[in-house]
């Protein structure tokens, strides 16, 4: 049976434009951030293969000892890099004029206001009430303050109490609101899933300007090669992705599928994207847009979006075909190889299309 879902297949087109389009704005800091530094060939062979063994160690390890110990260096480690990474990206752009800087602080205020008000009405207090409650009027006030700094510092280049209020904003509502929490759910999936696409939009942008056409090339197939494997062979992402699902990490984007689909219990039917999907196609989309131009690095992104959501409304027929052929059972499917069925038809038509012209203009020029 066929399962249309246009949810998540928006989602992904979204946060591959959204990195198309910010990419002007932020590809000459970070590049200076970089020094100018590109992955060569045997750079992206090793980070494919440190992604390897990262999810084949997280699988068999929760499989094998899945106690509390290592749920929480895994959480500690993936908390401290997201919290890194906003930091990083809010310190690199907080040399904004003083009026924008005093918004956003007074945004970040207004939030933390709300969240501690939250937590002290009854359907959201528990035992950790008070604690959460001073933790985001705490942040609050850092916020307001920073508003009161910037108008003594209107000229300032970098803000670091402006870069750090992101950060501290995600990693309160994650352990007041996900790991400190007893009530009625917060966290997931609606602040889990803002977080999960805000960080595939900057994880495209801090790591694009790593990237060249020849690396990316060897970047896609690699990791399609390796995601097969993980998934419809060893099974070891989907264990990995589960383990991170479990933590509440924001690692997956969890959509309902629309139009809505039913359990036969009645609960909506809800589909996962991992961030190395979204980044995936982010990479694809922008090297594209880099080497042949803005129309066909929208055309890629499009076709990709295609492509997802095709496979996507067939996965159930496609799993029960491979099952008998692979003899095991299979518990997901692998994103990378929707998303590159779309892109590789763009990529070979430019591709053969530039040479094609290249040889026309040579032609021409030895008749001169």
């Amino acid at each position: 049976m066929v399962t249309l879902d246009i949810a998540m297949p928006l989602a992904l087109f979204a946060v591959s434009m959204a990195a198309l389009l910010l990419n002007e704005r932020t590809e000459e800091k970070l590049k200076t951030t970089f020094e100018e530094r590109e992955l060569r060939t045997r750079d992206v062979i090793l980070l494919v293969a440190m992604i390897v063994v990262a999810i084949s160690v997280i699988a068999y390890i929760s499989l094998l000892y899945p106690g509390q110990i290592f749920q929480s260096i895994i959480v500690l480690v993936f908390v401290f890099s997201y919290s890194l990474l906003l930091f990083t990206f809010s310190y690199l752009f907080s040399g904004l004029k003083t009026r924008r800087s005093q918004l956003f602080s007074f945004g970040v205020g207004i939030a933390g206001l709300l969240a501690g008000t939250l937590a002290l009405l009854e359907p959201f207090a528990d035992g950790f009430v008070l604690y959460r409650a001073l933790a985001f009027y705490g942040l609050a006030a850092f916020a307001f303050a920073a508003i009161l700094v910037d108008a003594k510092k209107p000229d300032a280049k970098g803000r670091w109490y402006v870069a750090v209020q992101p950060a501290a904003l995600f990693v309160l509502l994650f352990v007041f609101f996900n790991v400190a929490y007893n009530g009625v759910p917060v966290w997931a999936p609606v602040l889990l899933d803002i977080f999960a696409l805000t960080f595939a939009v900057l994880i495209i942008l801090y790591l694009a300007s790593l990237f060249t056409w020849k690396t990316v090339l060897v970047f896609a197939v690699l990791l399609t090669i390796v995601d097969i494997i993980l998934v419809l062979g060893t099974g070891s992402m989907v264990v990995a992705a589960q383990q991170f699902t479990g933590l509440g990490l924001p690692v997956l984007v969890q959509l309902p599928n629309v139009p809505f689909v039913f359990s036969a219990s009645g609960e909506v039917l809800f589909r996962g994207l991992g961030l190395g999907d979204f980044f995936f196609a982010g990479i694809l989309a922008l090297q594209t847009f880099k080497k042949f131009g803005k129309k066909t690095g929208y055309i890629s992104v499009v076709a990709m979006t295609l492509s997802f959501g095709i496979f996507e409304a067939f996965i159930p027929e496609i799993v029960a075909a491979l099952e008998p052929i692979l003899h095991h059972q299979i518990g997901g499917f692998p994103g990378t190889l929707m998303i590159i069925l779309g892109w590789l038809p763009v990529a070979a038509w430019k591709i053969l299309s530039e040479r094609s012209k290249k040889q026309q203009e040579i032609r021409e020029i030895n008749q001169k």
